[in-house]
């Protein structure tokens, strides 16, 4: 309750009059005044927020401008707060780096979700060529017998046709498992061989579907804003979500034989705490989680 009071009155009264304060001490709205002191991910998320609770409809919207409008975006927010492009040389370029993360990483999620929407189909010639794809690349000296086979087992699926494992990701948690395989080969087998530890083996496609919906679930919650914004100095894309995937794939395998865990029955409990040590990882303002080859 006080929680929320504060929220109210700081939002309402107290950040108007603080702003105001300071621009009268320095000569320089907020958003100059982040540029000044920030940089990083810390700057795009300050510039984010600032953008966001502004009572100025040009400021709101400027988190949500097309590419194409970036340019007249930045001119618009520069006449809105009085900015002189001689005497601010800086500001134009920083603004347009910011937005290009700011309104990429909103494209991101929304390119995201669009594809794990999609549930495989058996029936897509693009689906089962992947999926057929995915076991070359982990199984290179081995043919697969037919196309429904207790072989799958073998790079951890549960049952005879993969197909029901992917419905809660879609067609995503297969494309990420064939990105891993295919841009980290010799990891994928190395990791896939750990897999089948007599005992702290685990299922390696099942723990991967699994870790395409965590990766999701940090991005549908912002927790990867400031990776991103660290790591990307313009629009956050597709490919840079299965980068971090990728991360969390390797993290995950070394975090599960470190703790060597009594069964595989306490998957969850286990698969919870490392997600809440990447969330903890992932708070940091210098957060820049990358696969490290």
């Amino acid at each position: 309750m006080f929680i929320s009071l504060w929220e109210f009155f700081y939002g309402h009264f107290f950040r108007f009059w603080m702003k105001w304060v300071l621009r009268q001490m320095t000569g320089k709205c907020e958003l100059q005044r982040i540029f000044d002191t920030y940089g990083g991910a810390q700057r795009t998320y300050r510039i984010e927020n600032s953008l966001t609770y502004s009572k100025s409809k040009v400021l709101q919207n400027a988190t949500r401008v097309a590419e194409s409008e970036l340019d007249r975006c930045v001119a618009d927010i520069m006449k809105e707060k009085n900015i002189c492009p001689k005497k601010d040389t800086s500001f134009q370029i920083c603004m347009r780096t910011c937005l290009l993360q700011i309104t990429g990483y909103k494209q991101l999620y929304q390119d995201v979700e669009n594809v794990r929407k999609k549930p495989y189909d058996s029936g897509n010639a693009q689906h089962e060529k992947l999926l057929l794809k995915l076991w070359n690349l982990l199984m290179p000296t081995e043919k697969l017998k037919a196309r429904i086979s207790k072989q799958w087992a073998d790079i951890g699926f549960q049952g005879d046709d993969p197909k029901t494992d992917f419905r809660g990701m879609g067609i995503l948690g297969l494309i990420n498992l064939v990105y891993f395989s295919e841009k980290y080969t010799s990891e994928a087998h190395q990791i896939l061989s750990r897999s089948n530890h007599p005992k702290l083996g685990y299922s390696y496609a099942i723990v991967g579907i699994n870790l395409t919906e965590m990766a999701y679930s940090l991005l549908k919650s912002e927790a990867l804003k400031l990776h991103l914004y660290n790591f990307v100095p313009g629009i956050p894309t597709m490919e840079h979500f299965h980068q971090f995937y990728c991360y969390l794939v390797c993290e995950f395998d070394k975090f599960w034989l470190e703790e060597e865990p009594e069964s595989i029955m306490y998957f969850n409990l286990y698969r919870e705490k490392f997600h809440e040590k990447i969330k903890g990882l992932l708070m940091d303002y210098n957060a820049v989680l990358t696969l490290k080859t």
